[in-house]
């Protein structure tokens, strides 16, 4: 893990500058609050108690200011442990939280293997690290040693398809320029990628776009000395190894098979998800949520009516126009470009959603019979919730 080291704290990631932390807030998955609450307390969460966070591999804090950020505008309580290998990296998180004064943050410097050494935690965030260990699932058990009994993770890991062309250069670097300091590997493979042919697999991945960010970003796609993928047979493999199961992907359409070909009777889910997967062909990075194996807990849905629904990324009444003029807005995700269905009927009920009021709550507002709204809702969750737009959450409460 030394050269990981050395590579974090010449070129901590994702390049950042507290002073930006004046003009915007970062925002994405995993961590955040909506997201946490409707993947791993069924959209159910007593927010009046302090939610005891281990951001774990932290970098330079994207994550960490996110959630913390959030927790703080909504007025809850939270304690929140970060930590990272890299000393650089952890000080532009600190700085970062400085600029923002949030206070209620641990910085620690050390490695994710010694979670269960700094305490229990209700939530753990990480992102983009487990796929760096020499051994992902040591780092999948330790974190799993230091959940809390009904807590649960958020994770991103990259994934292997939207990568095509990384890792042929990765290992061709790996050979040329691994005695040379980090600077030298990085100007030297910056000039061999300026140069690739058009017919290279990287050069034809649009998928890409770190090595155009920074340097930082440069040498973590291409120069990282401990990197790989997973497909989602092997991430749901190592995940049961180390005692967690899979409670989300962030964006379950992705991975819905269904949306792409009928799909036969003999495939099981993992299966399906895998052919997707294949079948999609653009997705870099698995994003989702994970909780202890066997505790049969499922991401919140709307059977529960005293669930209070959220839109992300979304202005609720601008999505019920739409609805009501039987518009199919367009989403582009992860390469894939799609368009909304939603029923006509759906539009009153949707331009209800506040963050505050429960489906009971919008139901009676919009005067709509519970019957009616049960068939109308589950086509509005079904499209919403594969995209990551619809989630279930009392944060607002």
């Amino acid at each position: 893990m030394d050269k990981v080291k050395d590579q974090y704290e010449a070129y901590p990631y994702p390049e950042r500058d507290p002073k930006d932390e004046a003009k915007r807030l970062i925002s994405g998955s995993p961590s955040h609050p909506l997201e946490i609450d409707h993947f791993l307390f069924a959209g159910c969460r007593d927010w009046s108690k302090p939610l005891r966070v281990l951001v774990a591999g932290g970098g330079t804090g994207d994550g960490l200011i996110q959630l913390a950020q959030m927790l703080t505008q909504a007025g809850k309580p939270y304690e929140i442990t970060y930590v990272d290998l890299s000393r650089a990296s952890r000080k532009l998180a600190e700085a970062r939280a400085k600029a923002r004064k949030l206070t209620a943050i641990r910085f620690v410097t050390g490695s994710l293997l010694d979670a269960p050494d700094l305490g229990e935690f209700d939530y753990i965030d990480c992102c983009g690290v487990l796929h760096h260990l020499p051994e992902p699932v040591e780092g999948f058990r330790a974190l799993r040693a230091a959940l809390a009994p009904a807590g649960g993770m958020g994770f991103m890991v990259y994934a292997p398809y939207g990568r095509s062309g990384v890792y042929p250069l990765q290992e061709a670097f790996g050979a040329l320029y691994g005695g040379l300091s980090p600077r030298d590997r990085l100007k030297a493979a910056r000039k061999i990628v300026r140069a690739l042919p058009e017919g290279h697999p990287f050069k034809g991945n649009p998928n890409l776009g770190d090595h155009h960010d920074s340097d930082a970003g440069f040498y973590d796609l291409l120069l990282h000395s401990q990197d790989r993928a997973f497909d989602v047979p092997e991430l749901i493999g190592v995940m049961a190894e180390a005692g967690w199961e899979l409670s989300g992907f962030t964006m379950p359409a992705l991975y819905d098979l269904s949306r792409i070909t009928p799909v036969p009777e003999q495939l099981d889910q993992v299966q399906a998800m895998a052919i997707a997967e294949k079948l999609r062909g653009t997705i870099k990075t698995h994003v989702g949520y994970a909780v202890p194996s066997g505790q049969g807990r499922a991401a919140a849905t709307g059977k529960n009516r005293a669930l209070i629904p959220h839109l992300k990324g979304v202005q609720p009444r601008a999505l019920a126009q739409a609805a009501a003029q039987g518009q199919a807005p367009k989403l582009s995700f992860a390469g894939v470009e799609a368009r909304l269905s939603l029923p006509r009927q759906a539009a009153p009920l949707i331009a209800a959603i506040d963050g505050r009021r429960s489906l009971a709550e919008i139901a009676a507002a919009t005067g709509t019979d519970p019957i009616g709204m049960g068939t109308v809702w589950t086509k509005v969750e079904s499209e919403l919730m594969g995209w990551g737009i619809l989630l279930y959450s009392g944060i607002l409460k």
